[in-house]
């Protein structure tokens, strides 16, 4: 990589630390980011945890960034701020009324004054609505998006998912909204002001209840299943006991039942051909698992994870972060990197979860001292784009050939179709996509109508020799292929992407998989719920009152929808780069280093502990609370003595305790009667954070939903009701909302693609069709 593929892009961060992050991935990809900050330094540079009295998560999501002193009280600073926005590509605002606000302006202002600019506000619940003014932590975020009802045990107080997983998710959303607006800002010179709600890029990108599903959740709900109970599927990926700690196991498809059956020595209760079946293994779940914890328990997790491959049976270790960490396969795919966080102290941290022509994009240079940089551009000039009014949406005109599967395959490529790109499903008859599994009656699962709205559907054998050849023919035509096979997959079809390159030298190949392209666990089978399980995800997503060897992580999606929002920037930032030096670019996206770049300063703070270092540790108390009714919750945090004193004032009591089990003990007596709408309404009057724990029921009646119109009624002509879909990745000014064109039945579009795309006659389309290498519906 001679050069970022974000080089030539300027970005002006005005941010604090809920934006932080979002420019951090800008950086890593290249682009010359000026961080703007008071005289003496921003105060999240001190923010706990902390070490030698730096804080942790400022100096990990600053890192690559340049700092600049700007005084608000100073005209002459006040005017150079606006000189710098007014040569930026990129402007990145925090809070109400933002930083911006001290210098005599606003993000709206700057997008305002300088038509070229994208600027983008970043907000806990966006700048308009009943609730603008309130504040949201990690903990109101899962509460509020339904994140915190789907974890925890079947009944009990829920559990929260580990702090930074909300925040994470947040940036890259916003990140993925900016950079789509830039890319139009390119083609037709006009910018954008975005208004984003860290709340509704939480509720579309971490587990959103009105998107893509896992595989093992399409084949069990029906469409207008909206369960207010709470998990009833914590053993979907279950947890087993061994001998030197637990392991997990990933049962989806037939082969790797049978290879599961075959190590159990066949047993003859488990012998009827309907346990190929999700359905009915889960609903035996009880009886398998007690088996195959009987199996397992006399063996340690390194024997397990290897007999497992051996059998293609999916296994993974449940790591702790420090065993993580330290693990073969993160040293010597260079995932981690030493960061100078402090003087005199430096810490491991992840490096980045972007991998671009087989190098990361991620940590170069430690985040600079407060002022070290002058506030100006590097050396180059600004111009902006010609205006062009026939350019409504970023992508209008780019086609994109989609290999992807199931979630973090599927996301991908209805990013770009909702915003405009002609994006070709490419699907087998053979392999099926997972999310093609329908309950029973159903033609279509809901999961794979909201996956591939707007997209089209090829029916093509790649393994055939004339299917391949029109698939380069596509390819040709294409900007960009999408895939998230296992590593070598597309090789061994012949389609690696040095081969792609030849055919089209501009191509863009955006790849995603379980735990990259190289490495000891390459090879490995790989899901969600076994990337999180290696990782040390999992072993942190329980709660500290939970009995020993309890984890909560089995209904979260989580990293895929990440994972397939992070290759959709890696993938534009590509082709940004395509379109001014003509080369195109390989981006690939390991899952379980997404994972650990999202919990950065969980995991760094943890690398620190190990490494002996003294942490000034962060004293919040994020709490779950139970309210009035049946199986109700709030969430309250207390980030600080004032936070602490406006709790007590509204409790009337003076002698909560200092104790955090105590203190969960007293502040529940004051909730448990009250109803999580008023007790959310009266903290937050107050200035606590706090939040009910919503339902997916909940979210469509939602008055912030609705005020700000984040979903709209998408028809299906085979779903007898519409279905609540997301209107596009965040607020823009001059961007329409998402087109909701049906997404297709398999081979839906063949015929129309082989006679548009690649011009081949009735005929020729029908032989193909009649001999097996293309199919239609």
């Amino acid at each position: 990589m001679s050069e970022g593929l974000l080089a030539s892009v300027r970005v002006l961060d005005l941010g604090g630390a809920s934006s932080d992050a979002v420019g951090r991935l800008f950086a890593d990809l290249g682009a010359d980011l000026l961080k703007i900050e008071p005289p003496g330094g921003s105060e999240a540079r001190h923010a706990l945890p902390a070490v030698e009295g730096a804080s942790i998560g400022f100096a990990v999501h600053n890192a690559n960034k340049r700092s600049a002193v700007l005084d608000p009280d100073s005209a002459a600073d006040r005017q150079r701020l606006l000189d710098l926005a007014g040569a930026a590509d990129i402007a990145i605002d925090s809070g109400i009324p933002g930083v911006a606000a001290a210098y005599g302006t606003s993000c709206v202002e700057l997008a305002d004054r300088f038509g070229h600019l994208v600027a983008l506000s970043v907000t806990d619940f966006g700048t308009t609505g009943p609730y603008s003014s309130r504040q949201a932590t990690d903990a109101v975020l899962y509460a509020m998006s339904t994140a915190l009802s789907r974890t925890g045990p079947t009944t009990g107080r829920p559990v929260l998912p580990p702090e930074g997983l909300a925040s994470g998710t947040a940036a890259v959303q916003a990140a993925w909204a900016t950079l789509a607006a830039y890319y139009r800002r390119l083609r037709d010179g006009r910018g954008d002001y975005i208004d984003f709600s860290r709340f509704e890029g939480v509720l579309q990108a971490l587990d959103p209840p009105f998107g893509s599903e896992g595989q093992a959740s399409v084949g069990q709900k029906t469409l207008d299943e909206l369960w207010r109970g709470r998990p009833r599927n914590q053993q979907i990926y279950p947890i087993f006991a061994c001998k030197d700690g637990h392991v997990r196991i990933c049962l989806l498809s037939p082969r790797q039942w049978r290879g599961m059956r075959a190590w159990l020595g066949e047993p003859e209760q488990f012998a009827d051909p309907k346990f190929d079946t999700i359905a009915a293994r889960y609903a035996a779940s009880r009886e398998l698992n007690a088996a195959i914890a009987d199996l397992v328990a006399p063996q340690t997790m390194d024997a397990l994870v290897a007999e497992g491959q051996s059998r293609g049976v999916p296994v993974a270790a449940v790591h702790t972060v420090a065993e993580a960490l330290a693990s073969e396969h993160f040293r010597a795919v260079g995932a981690l990197t030493d960061l100078t966080v402090a003087a005199d102290v430096t810490l491991t941290v992840p490096a980045g979860p972007v991998i671009v022509d087989g190098r990361h994009a991620g940590v170069v240079r430690p985040v600079s001292d407060a002022g070290s940089d002058e506030p100006d551009w590097a050396a180059g000039t600004f111009a902006a784009a010609p205006r062009n009014d026939r350019v409504v949406r970023p992508f209008d005109g780019l086609r994109i050939l989609d290999l992807g599967v199931i979630v973090a395959g599927g996301e991908l490529g209805r990013l770009f179709a909702d915003l405009g790109a002609e994006v070709i499903k490419v699907e087998s008859a053979a392999y099926p996509d997972g999310l093609r599994q329908t309950p029973p009656g159903m033609t279509m699962s809901r999961s794979w109508a909201l996956t591939h709205r707007n997209e089209q559907s090829l029916g093509l054998d790649l393994r055939h020799p004339e299917g391949a050849e029109l698939f380069r023919r596509l390819v040709a035509k294409a900007d960009a292929v999408f895939a998230n096979f296992k590593p070598g997959t597309l090789e061994s079809l012949g389609f690696s992407y040095d081969e792609l390159r030849e055919i089209n030298p501009r191509i863009v190949l955006a790849e995603s998989s379980a735990y990259g392209p190289n490495g000891p666990w390459s090879d490995r089978m790989g899901y969600g719920p076994l990337v999180r399980a290696a990782t040390g995800v999992t072993w942190l997503w329980t709660s500290r009152d939970a009995e020993p060897g309890s984890f909560y992580d089995a209904t979260t999606v989580f990293p895929d929808h990440i994972a397939g929002r992070l290759a959709a920037v890696a993938a534009l930032a590509a082709m940004i780069r395509r379109d001014r030096t003509r080369s195109g670019a390989h981006v690939h996206i390991p899952q379980a280093e997404a994972a650990v770049n999202q919990l950065a300063t969980a995991y760094v703070t943890e690398a620190a502990r190990t490494a002996g270092v003294a942490v000034a540790e962060d004293e919040s108390i994020h709490g779950v609370y139970p309210c009035a009714g049946e199986d109700e919750w709030c969430v309250i945090s207390i980030r600080s003595e004032t936070d602490r004193a406006a709790l007590s004032a509204v409790v009337g009591r003076d002698d909560l305790p200092r104790e955090r089990t105590a203190f969960l003990a007293a502040v529940s007596e004051w909730t448990r009667a009250r109803d999580r709408s008023d007790v959310t309404e009266t903290l937050q009057d107050a200035g606590v954070p706090a939040a009910p724990m919503n339902r997916a029921v909940d979210i469509p009646t939602d008055p912030q939903v609705v005020s700000r119109r984040l979903y709209s009624d998408m028809p299906h002509p085979l779903f007898d009701v519409p279905m609540l879909s997301e209107t596009g990745p965040a607020p823009y000014t001059g961007i329409p909302a998402a087109e909701l064109r049906p997404a297709p039945m398999p081979g839906e579009q063949t015929r129309k693609i082989c006679h548009e795309v690649l011009g081949m006659s009735d005929e020729e389309t029908d032989r193909l069709i009649a001999d097996g290498i293309l199919f239609t519906q």
